[in-house]
């Protein structure tokens, strides 16, 4: 199913609709601030084989951020912080960072690096804060997979997603052209934040 909402936006019974779908196993594809994801709910770990598949890769090998809806969610899959460390997170969210976090016992081992680590996003989309408001967890994101060798808007038109994927996900939303860019990606493990990765959030040490 393809769901255009670039206009319109979300209605309530479609967001109601939606995180119904999700909640009960779903496998979405929707745009963030960044490039489109690829998602279901944390709890339905069930459905990452049809994820894997869809991206072509092991489960235990993805790299899987869970996108939260505000910092007191995300501060329920971390380790306490220090207040420093607090402020500078809330300085940038939501907004186009990943931030890697020391995990509490919350997040299942899977999604958990060898460091008992997990990345974390509070996405500034109103399609995706429209769901994550309403949801009680997490959505366990991955960017949809981009083919160098073929055309970009094979990865940025939902339309041309949907051709692609529809027989393999239960909805793909339409917000829209995407981009083919990236989250920042800060390592938040210490009180010192250091860039893993420059996005197109920008930081500066």
């Amino acid at each position: 199913m393809l769901l255009r909402v670039f206009e319109t936006g979300l209605q309530e019974r479609q967001v109601l609709h939606l995180v119904h779908c999700i909640q009960n196993g779903g496998v979405m594809i929707y745009p963030t601030d960044t490039i489109y994801g690829i998602g279901t709910a944390l709890s339905c770990i069930n459905s990452l084989d049809r994820v894997a598949e869809i991206v072509q890769r092991r489960k235990e090998d993805m790299n899987f951020t869970l996108l939260c809806r505000d910092l007191s969610h995300m501060s329920q899959f971390t380790n306490p912080i220090s207040n420093a460390l607090f402020r500078t997170i809330k300085d940038l969210i939501p907004g186009p960072y990943t931030f890697i976090m020391n995990a509490n016992n919350e997040v299942p081992r899977l999604f958990q690096t060898k460091k008992k680590q997990v990345g974390l996003r509070v996405p500034q989309h109103p399609v995706l804060q429209s769901i994550l408001e309403v949801m009680d967890e997490p959505l366990l994101n991955i960017s949809l997979p981009v083919n160098e060798n073929e055309d970009e808007e094979n990865f940025t038109d939902p339309t041309l997603m949907h051709e692609r994927y529809g027989k393999q996900v239960d909805l793909v939303i339409d917000g829209g052209i995407g981009k083919i860019q990236y989250s920042t990606v800060l390592d938040c493990t210490q009180d010192e934040v250091g860039v893993i990765r420059q996005g197109i959030g920008p930081f500066e040490v």
